[in-house]
Formats: C-alpha cells, sequence, structure tokens
C-alpha cells in the first residue's frame, strides 16, 4: 500500500514538472498582461470594446458579395471610459469566414479570460504587439498614415487574396480604434499569427533578401525573449520543400507582384520550422488525410458540392474505387499520395471526361486561383510540409510606401553602403532580390 502511495506521489510529481516545463516553454518570450501589468487596463477595455463588435457582425447575416458601403463602413460604440471605432467590419468577417475563423472562435479568442500575453522580441518596431492567450492572434499597434493605407487598399488586398486564396500575404482580421478621453487613442488591427501553433517551433528568422543589419547574435542567455534570426543567419541552408518548391517560389513571385503595385518596399517573410514526427510523416498521404487536405484546398463557398467527396475536383470516387486526378496542382502531391496510400483501395490516373464539365471547370479553377494542397493542420495557409520538416511562412509588414522619405534613405544608403545590399531601395528592385532570395534559398 505505502508503495502504491509512493508510486502515486512520484507520478504526480513528474507530471507536475512536464507541465511546469511546458508552461515555462510556452510563455517564452511573452509576458501576461496581469492586473499589475502596465497595459492591462488598455487590453482589457479592447477586450470589451472587440466583444461588442464581433457580436454585431454574428447577427448579420454574411455577405456573399461586398460593396463599395463594406469598405466604408464605419462604427463607434461608447463604453464606460472609451471609445471603441471598427472599420470595414463586413469585409473582415467575409475574410474571417473564408479563413474557416467562425465568429464564435473569434470571439472566444480575443475576449477569453486568459490574459492577454505581451510579445517581447528583438524586432526594433515601436509598435506594442499583444497576444491572445491562446497566441492564435495578434495584435498590432498601427499610425494613422498605416491605417489609412491600409483602408485605401483594402478592396484591392480582398481581390489578391480572392484571386489567390492560398497566398502567403498576413490576413488582416480587423481594424480597430481605441479612444481613451484624455489619455490615448490608438489604432491596432487584429492579425492572424503565422507562428500559430508554436509549441513546437525552435528557431524563427525574418527575411528580407539583403545583407545589411541582417545578422541577429543568437545568443539567448539570460533573455527572457524570442531571437527572430535575420537573412545572414540562414545562409547555408535551404527551405527543403521538395515538390512544393515551385509552388512557393510563384506564390512568392504573385505576392510581391501585388506589392510592387502598391509601391511597398521593407516587407519580410517570416519563417520558421520544426521537424515532422514519424506519425506526420507516415500518416501525411493516407487516404484520410487526402480527402481532409483537398477538401480543405478548395473553395466550399464557391462549390457547395465539394463537401461531397465524390465531387471534390481533385478527388473522385466511383463504386468504392477512388480515382485521382492527375493534373499538377502546383504541389505534385496527389502523385506521391498515390503511391503511399497504402489503404487497399485499387487507385489510378484519369484524364477528367469531357461530359463531366464541373469538375472540369472546377480544376481550372482551382489551377487558375493557384491553389495548392493544404496540409491537414491549424493556420494551414501559412503553414508547408517539407520531405522533413514543417514550415510555417509569411509576408508581413506591408505599410512601407516609397515615398521622398525612402527615396532620400535609399540616396544616403547607396554613399554609406556602396555595391551593397540593404533594404531601402524601389519596390521594384527590392520586389526582384526578395524573389531571388527565394528561389536561391529553396530546393
Amino acid at each position: 500500500m505505502a508503495q502504491k502511495k509512493a508510486a502515486g506521489t512520484s507520478n504526480g510529481a513528474t507530471r507536475r514538472r512536464w507541465w511546469n516545463l511546458r508552461q515555462q516553454w510556452r510563455m517564452l518570450g511573452v509576458f501576461e498582461i496581469n492586473p499589475e501589468h502596465e497595459f492591462y487596463q488598455l487590453t482589457s477595455m479592447i477586450k470589451e470594446g472587440m466583444h461588442a463588435s464581433i457580436q454585431i457582425t454574428t447577427e448579420i447575416p454574411s455577405q456573399n458579395t461586398l460593396t463599395t458601403e463594406h469598405f466604408k463602413a464605419e462604427e463607434t460604440r461608447t463604453h464606460e471610459g472609451f471609445v471603441m471605432q471598427t472599420f470595414a467590419a463586413p469585409v473582415f468577417a467575409k475574410l474571417r469566414a473564408s479563413l474557416n475563423i467562425t465568429e464564435e472562435e473569434y470571439m472566444n479568442s480575443l475576449c477569453s479570460d486568459g490574459y492577454y500575453l505581451q510579445f517581447v522580441s528583438n524586432s526594433k518596431s515601436k509598435a506594442d504587439f499583444f497576444v491572445t492567450n491562446d497566441k492564435r492572434f495578434f495584435l498590432k499597434t498601427q499610425s494613422r498614415r498605416e491605417v489609412r493605407f491600409l483602408l485605401s487598399n483594402l478592396q484591392t488586398y480582398m481581390d489578391h487574396l480572392e484571386k489567390y486564396p492560398h497566398s502567403l500575404l498576413v490576413r488582416f482580421l480587423g481594424i480597430h480604434r481605441i479612444v481613451i478621453p484624455t489619455h490615448m487613442k490608438k489604432y491596432f488591427i487584429v492579425m492572424q499569427s503565422v507562428f500559430y501553433p508554436d509549441e513546437r517551433i525552435n528557431i524563427r528568422y525574418d527575411i528580407k533578401g539583403c545583407e545589411v543589419g541582417r545578422w541577429t547574435n543568437p545568443d539567448k542567455e539570460g533573455k527572457q525573449i524570442i531571437k527572430v534570426l535575420k537573412d545572414n543567419n540562414f545562409e547555408g541552408q535551404y527551405i527543403e520543400l521538395g515538390q512544393e518548391k515551385s509552388w512557393f517560389a510563384n506564390q512568392v513571385k504573385a505576392d510581391a507582384a501585388f506589392l510592387r503595385e502598391l509601391n511597398v518596399l521593407d516587407y519580410s517573410l517570416l519563417l520558421a520550422h520544426q521537424p515532422l514526427h514519424r506519425d506526420e510523416l507516415e500518416g501525411k498521404h493516407s487516404l484520410a488525410n487526402l480527402v481532409i487536405r483537398t477538401t480543405k484546398s478548395v473553395d466550399l463557398d464557391e462549390h457547395p458540392a465539394a463537401s461531397d467527396p465524390s465531387k471534390i475536383p481533385l478527388l473522385k470516387e466511383t463504386s468504392g474505387e477512388v480515382t485521382l486526378d492527375s493534373t499538377d496542382c502546383g504541389s505534385g502531391q496527389l502523385e506521391a499520395a498515390a503511391e503511399s496510400t497504402g489503404e487497399g483501395i485499387n487507385q489510378q490516373y484519369r484524364s477528367c471526361p469531357v461530359s463531366d464539365a464541373r469538375t472540369d471547370i472546377e480544376l481550372q479553377e482551382f489551377h487558375e486561383h493557384h491553389r495548392r494542397l493544404l496540409p491537414n493542420f491549424q493556420n494551414a495557409i501559412h503553414v508547408i510540409d517539407g520531405s522533413h520538416c514543417r514550415y510555417f511562412v509569411g509576408i508581413i509588414d506591408i505599410f512601407t510606401v516609397y515615398g521622398i522619405k525612402k527615396r532620400l534613405e535609399n540616396l544616403w544608403k547607396s554613399l554609406r553602403y556602396p555595391g551593397r545590399a540593404f533594404s531601402t531601395v524601389s519596390p521594384t528592385k527590392y520586389s526582384h532580390r526578395f524573389c531571388q532570395w527565394i528561389q536561391d534559398h529553396t530546393r
């Protein structure tokens, strides 16, 4: 009896140690904004204001077609001690729905009882970063100029995401302004975190495709911050994507071209990776996993019938036999999946019959919108599974316009760093160099 009691005590102590270690890892680089924190009052007000704002969108039917009025929409609500403004709410509600984020999920994450977390890193940004307690969404303070830039180009941004649903651009999910009389006025945006979930991520990079100022000392001893490494830290390494390389490089080109048209520079590719476990590698191409991934990868709003596996454009089931379409969807993974499912079901490649007009149209749209076979994973838009690693990727910081100030900075840096690659260059040069870096460091 005494031995059993001792064993139970030992097991309990072991579990507590593991829980404490997990909590320490989870809280690396973040601090809870508890009642003693300087931002506690602000974040409490943000939660209250966000709750009221999201509650309104839950009561309004989702918009299938967005109008100019939706993009110009402004809503102001007065609360005790502060005022909250929400901009273009119907637009962002539609964007959240396209990511399969329900309004209930969004509210539960942003307005939960759990404290917000303050993100602490070696970033030079002067903005304040807050993270929801589950680390799913970022809140970042922005200048009035940056918010006006985003709102004025919101239609173009949405058009790009409609054309490229699997774009690597960060997803903005809300724009707000909080006014605390006689105290502060702050604009902030809500973004989907690129690095979610981050429990197994142990290294992160911020890539701009240049060399000047692009090195970070990786030593983290005694510092409770997340070190985000840079271009020069990555030299000698590669993003090992295998069959996904072509899709990745082409999508970066499409996104960079979009930013070039906006006259934007100084954006970054956020990059992190974690090893794929054996069960993840083995299950990646199973039949069940393939069905889920294919369903994730098509637009169910445009093609409601896609919820039926027999009508998914890349996977067709007929009389107990599964046939995979041989058309390359940019990732090349369907062929690999067909070879490795091992489910005991006869599989063969086929060409779409001429009579199957609906499937032909869906496949054509799949290719035209440059979709890929998304992984069966949370935050799938920002996740790409390579041969041995899972990569988290996203393009962020898209507010820097190449105006007079940046042109003068370009002139000064040209004199200071002759012949060297620095970040402040024309959007055309920045875009080309950014894409070239991706091409050179991906295989």
